[in-house]
């Protein structure tokens, strides 16, 4: 047979090699209806299946004789545990020139190379196999007991129960915090989503909008009107935004500030805090709604760049589990949200500006209103051809905003821009896109003001200029610069 056929095609089996592998296996054929041939060296063990009706003959799986008994079998599976017999079995089989379906047991990654070389299609090593479904057990395990340890801080709520995101909050943020909603919802926990800062990407001002999210600035509530705080995808912050220990964290960085909180759970082996609530909506069974489903996805897509960034098999998992729920044309209007005037105006200076070195382009785009437009900006010039590395910035009142995108493996934009303004100001985002605020003083010592701002940015362009390519390191032009 050949490794192209399909299993319903398949009629009939070998095993060579019946300890306690090949019987469970043989075991499940059968009771599947199919037909099983079993050789084993063992005539005492050969007696006990055929006493249980099974064909089973006495043979050494090394002799010859043995490939030749089973050459019409479609699928031979040698599972002895002396694995150079099964060495010799799978030589045999293959030099008879047959096409039969292999599939051989190993003992470690040497044996499994060897018998691969010797012609087996499929080589399983079954202490692996053990291993890893006792991980697989072991992970359940663990995801139902902080499940019911997430439920009962929850419940434990008395008053209502405060949802903190961090600062100018993006997509898996904001989805974390709309599914845990929604987990304290189906509790009858009453709760809010709290944010400081901004929403400051048009896709995210989207986002909200198109899902109807009711999200309130953390300014207008009295943190104390809760008993009950969770944050949530808050790792990055430096320091905490609390002067009381949190009850909830869950995020999937390592938090930089201790939180003390009732229930923690961090998993930096998963790409997104999406992820991580959505396993937790599995666990306790939520009826899942198109707006917690389509918040959920778009946040593990945000989060891995549309699977493109360090995404993780439960990322993939969670992303199948939420798709059939999910308003697919909420979710293109989200992620593909029309260009605004402002957008194209900043997008025509950009272009106009850039300054190319190599594949690396920096550029001016004057004075915006909305920053979220540098983003796009940068976005969209790294789509010329040759252009690996952007970086576009822009001024709002006393503030130099920029924002950086980069395909360039090698480079890690994130520390490109905490290296040149980490003095003055903190660096966001990932290693393939990042932004910074900086003050605008920081480079002339001027006070700005309405008047001077023209003048100030032509004094501090050249300056943001050079500290990129300095720190992407691009050399100086042909004036020095």
């Amino acid at each position: 047979m050949s490794t192209g056929a399909t299993m319903a095609s398949i009629s009939s089996y070998a095993i060579l090699g019946c300890g306690s592998v090949g019987y469970a296996v043989a075991e499940d054929l059968v009771e599947d209806g199919k037909d099983v041939f079993i050789v084993d060296q063992d005539e005492g063990r050969v007696d006990s299946l055929r006493d249980q009706d099974l064909n089973a003959q006495a043979a050494d799986i090394r002799e010859g004789q043995v490939a030749e008994a089973i050459a019409e079998r479609d699928v031979v599976l040698i599972l002895s545990s002396d694995i150079e017999a099964n060495h010799a079995a799978v030589t045999n089989a293959r030099d008879r020139g047959g096409d039969q379906f292999i599939v051989a047991r190993a003992s470690d990654p040497v044996s499994a190379d060897e018998l691969r070389d010797a012609g087996a299609d499929v080589v399983i090593n079954p202490a692996a196999v053990i291993a890893n479904a006792a991980l697989r057990a072991l992970e359940t395990g663990e995801l139902e007991y902080k499940a019911e340890q997430l439920a009962d801080v929850i419940d434990g709520t008395s008053t209502k129960l405060a949802i903190l995101t961090h600062d100018n909050p993006g997509p898996d943020t904001i989805a974390s915090a709309v599914a845990l909603r929604a987990i304290c919802r189906d509790r009858d926990v009453e709760n809010d989503i709290l944010y400081t800062g901004e929403i400051g990407h048009q896709e995210d001002r989207a986002f909200v909008n198109l899902l109807g999210i009711d999200l309130l600035a953390r300014s207008e509530v009295d943190l104390d009107d809760y008993d009950t705080v969770a944050l949530v995808d808050y790792a990055k912050a430096a320091e905490s935004p609390l002067d009381r220990p949190a009850d909830i964290v869950i995020d999937h960085y390592e938090p930089e500030v201790e939180y003390d909180a009732t229930f923690t759970d961090v998993r930096p082996n998963v790409s997104s805090t999406s992820t991580i609530v959505t396993k937790y909506i599995q666990e306790l069974d939520l009826g899942l709604s198109e707006e917690v489903a389509t918040a959920l996805l778009y946040g593990i897509r945000a989060e891995t760049l549309d699977f493109k960034r360090d995404t993780r098999p439960a990322d993939l998992t969670a992303a199948a589990y939420l798709y059939p729920f999910v308003d697919h044309d909420t979710l293109e209007q989200v992620e593909s949200p029309s260009m605004s005037p402002e957008t194209l105006d900043v997008l025509a200076e950009a272009i106009g500006n850039r300054d190319v070195r190599g594949s690396h382009l920096v550029s001016n785009a004057g004075f915006v209103r909305d920053r979220d437009a540098l983003s796009r900006a940068a976005q969209h010039l790294l789509n010329l051809e040759g252009i690996t590395t952007t970086a576009v910035f822009a001024i709002s009142e006393n503030t130099i905003h920029l924002a950086a995108r980069s395909k360039d493996i090698r480079l890690n934009i994130r520390r490109v821009l905490e290296a040149a303004f980490g003095e003055n100001g903190e660096a966001v985002g990932h290693s393939t896109d990042a932004s910074v605020d900086i003050p605008l003083g920081i480079f002339t010592g001027i006070e700005t003001s309405e008047k001077n701002r023209e003048t100030l940015l032509d004094l501090t362009e050249e300056a943001v200029r050079r500290r990129l390519f300095a720190e992407m390191g691009v050399e100086s032009d042909s004036n020095g610069n």
